[in-house]
């Protein structure tokens, strides 16, 4: 039997419906705004993994192009790996869903959100955290929360839910929003340098828009939802807690204090402690439970002593950010570096520059082929973190670490008419958190050093809160277990004028708005304070580009000869650059970009753009070639490309019979344009005689003259 409901957000409808597809899945919901149509299904094995030392949660989202009437470009004509925009949307239906499942809740549970139809001017993406929170809350899997997400843009002045593409790009904030009735589970944000009070503003519009959502799910689960399974957490052995608890719990303080040992030396202490607790025991169950009771001790520690003791690992204040230090220029052949240190985690972020051919050529549902010129890449090899693990192709936490980095700097890259493509690349040396706020900071600097004329600074800071009941703290700058003990991990970055990037997540459901305001206000003075220390290690953008980086020269011909610069299937311009070495972009608009790596190259380049674009003048004269002789005269080519007729009474001063009694094919000759009659063009060999012998008689006038006197 199908069910459905329908919401109203201010003139955007959506449409949950159940019970018409996919219907062996635990959970299964379709999410329609207007053509756009995506099927969301959750299900959950019925016993828990064994030995799983996380929540085993997948979640999926896939764009196939049949959505958009399209097949697959490339040789092969089906979907491969997901792309970074499907691996991007899955984690930002994961974020949300994730912290929410109840505590102890091992069984392999996976969530697909599918795009089955897709309109070209509807963003589905944020549509799946809806559908898959819809699914989830008609299951039978224990999930309790029932939240939504949606996308808003402040357009403007105003907040438009679930914005098209067009509107997204005009947009002076673009914001993902997921939460319950109580509160905000998560924010993704880009921003053209906004307030912390517009960011707040998106934030309230977004959660009341959330409730709207959340209502018309309960109406759904009221309908359809099936009975929750019985969930029962394994019930922690006291026994096991007390031994560990009297082993290592008065070592446990002076084993958590990093200020004393540092990051290395304080988790060798904390491993061979939770080593001796579970060599406490025998059986491999017991061990397990060992450990599982050694890290709540750590937990419990942690929370205790930020909350009543109001103290960090590392003794530093809730609002203090730890060391910095900055490099720039230091590695000698690329094109821009940075090397930026904060505390225990070290970023070294390069800049290469590169032509239009380097950008990005991307498939997506609303467009068949579109490009980017900005590229954002952030790598976290194993050393990192004194460990060892393969060096495979990035994970979805690098995809998602280099998105948010790229969405913090895009804002102040320079407009459309700036002609290089740039790739920015993090290298994570040493991480102790907020690698992904050190590659921000170490971005901009690399700008900087490359000499890319960005509007300003962008600075990246990481906060952290700790919160049970009415109390709370929060952290700047938090450091890795800060993170993974906190209940929020929220990162901000922008320039002194305002935000452009911001990204959310919240470990509980009942975060109010005063405690992002207040956790804004302490991100803005600690983002002020690393825009000091950037401008005082490099204050602007260097003058001068490295000397390894292309040059680019910049020339305007008419636009009806950009056809010939480019020659039948191209042949011209192949010509050109394998003659030069140089690389070469033409747009529609008769601009010419020539990249090149010395300036004779470019200037030889050049120069036979120019000969091919030239256009004739009345009056010139012009140095041409004979390339074809007539009855009636001679065809001269002045530019490549390029010929007039020398009609055969132009060729001399005198009456000639024949045309080749004075010229043949090959002959260089100088000549006049007389007039332009269209595409044709008139030459006279005859003018320029005559003013040669004009010349003459002149100069032997003088002679005379001067002979006389």
């Amino acid at each position: 039997m199908t069910h459905s409901v329908q919401i109203d957000l201010g003139g955007r409808l959506l449409t949950l419906e159940t019970g018409k597809l996919a219907k062996q899945a635990h959970g299964a919901v379709t999410v329609t705004s207007g053509d756009t149509v995506l099927l969301c299904s959750a299900c959950s094995n019925s016993e828990p993994k064994p030995n799983a030392a996380f929540f085993p949660l997948t979640v999926d989202y896939r764009e196939y192009t049949y959505a958009a009437g399209r097949i697959p470009g490339g040789y092969l004509k089906r979907e491969g790996r997901p792309s970074d925009r499907e691996i991007l949307t899955s984690r930002l239906i994961d974020r949300p869903i994730r912290p929410l499942f109840p505590e102890g809740y091992t069984n392999e549970t996976q969530v697909i959100s599918m795009v089955l139809s897709a309109a070209p001017d509807t963003d589905p993406a944020t549509m799946a955290i809806t559908g898959a929170a819809a699914a989830l809350a008609i299951s039978d899997i224990p999930f309790e929360h029932v939240l939504a997400g949606l996308r808003v843009a402040s357009v403007n002045g105003e907040f438009i839910p679930y914005p098209s593409y067009e509107q997204q790009k005009g947009a002076k904030l673009n914001i993902v929003v997921a939460g319950t009735e109580t509160g905000i589970v998560m924010v993704e944000a880009g921003a053209n340098e906004a307030s912390e009070a517009e960011i707040l503003d998106a934030i309230d519009f977004g959660h009341a828009c959330c409730k709207k959502i959340i209502a018309g799910i309960h109406e759904l689960v009221a309908k359809c939802g099936k009975k929750k399974r019985v969930f029962t957490p394994v019930a922690r052995n006291a026994d096991v807690m007390a031994k560990v608890e009297a082993l290592v719990g008065p070592r446990l303080a002076a084993a958590v204090d990093t200020k004393t040992l540092g990051k290395t030396e304080s988790y060798a202490q904390l491993k061979a402690l939770e080593v001796e607790a579970k060599a406490l025991f025998t059986e491999d169950a017991e061990k397990a439970e060992a450990r599982s009771c050694f890290e709540l001790l750590r937990e419990k520690l942690f929370r205790h002593e930020m909350l009543e003791l109001r103290q960090r690992p590392d003794r530093r204040a809730m609002n203090e950010i730890r060391d910095i230090s900055i490099e720039v220029g230091v590695l000698p052949r690329v094109h821009g570096s940075a090397l930026f240190t904060r505390g225990e985690t070290q970023a070294l972020v390069t800049t290469t520059l590169g032509t239009k051919e380097d950008e990005q050529r991307m498939e997506t549902l609303n467009l068949a082929e579109t490009s980017k010129r900005l590229m954002m890449h952030y790598n976290f090899p194993p050393f990192s973190v004194g460990e060892v693990g393969f060096m495979r192709g990035p994970g979805r936490r690098e995809v998602g670490h280099g998105a948010l980095a790229e969405r913090s700097i895009t804002p102040v890259i320079p407009a459309e008419d700036f002609p290089y493509t740039l790739r920015i690349v993090s290298d994570i040396l040493e991480s102790n958190g907020s690698s992904s706020m050190a590659t921000v900071c170490g971005a901009s600097l690399a700008l900087f050093d490359a000499g890319v004329k960005i509007k300003a600074h962008v600075a990246g800071i990481a906060m952290g809160l700790v919160k049970e009941g009415d109390k709370y703290a929060i952290l700047t700058d938090i450091a890795g277990a800060e993170d993974h003990y906190g209940d929020m991990d929220f990162k901000v970055a922008g320039t002194r004028q305002g935000i452009t990037g911001m990204q959310m997540d919240i470990k509980v459901p009942n975060v109010s708005t005063a405690i992002m305001k207040e956790a804004l206000a302490q991100a803005l003075e600690a983002r002020l304070f690393l825009l000091g220390k950037m401008e005082a290690a490099i204050e602007a953008p260097r003058s001068e580009m490295s000397i390894f980086a292309p040059r680019i020269y910049t020339v305007t011909v008419p636009t009806d000869k950009i056809r010939e610069i480019i020659g039948p299937g191209g042949k011209v311009i192949r010509g050109i650059i394998d003659q030069t070495g140089v690389k070469i972009d033409v747009h529609d608009d008769g601009t010419v970009n020539v990249f090149a790596s010395d300036g004779d190259s470019a200037r030889r380049a050049l120069q036979m753009i120019n000969d091919i674009a030239a256009v004739a003048e009345v009056g010139k004269t012009y140095l041409g070639t004979v390339v074809r002789i007539a009855e009636f005269g001679a065809f001269v080519e002045i530019f490549p490309g390029t010929d007039g007729l020398l009609h055969i009474s132009e060729i001399s001063e005198n009456r000639i019979k024949q045309v080749r009694d004075e010229l043949n094919e090959g002959d260089q000759i100088l000549v006049k344009v007389l007039a332009l009659d269209g595409n044709k063009i008139k030459l006279s060999r005859r003018a320029i005689l005559k003013e040669q012998k004009e010349k003459l008689k002149a100069g032997a006038g003088k002679k005379e003259d001067g002979a006389a006197e």
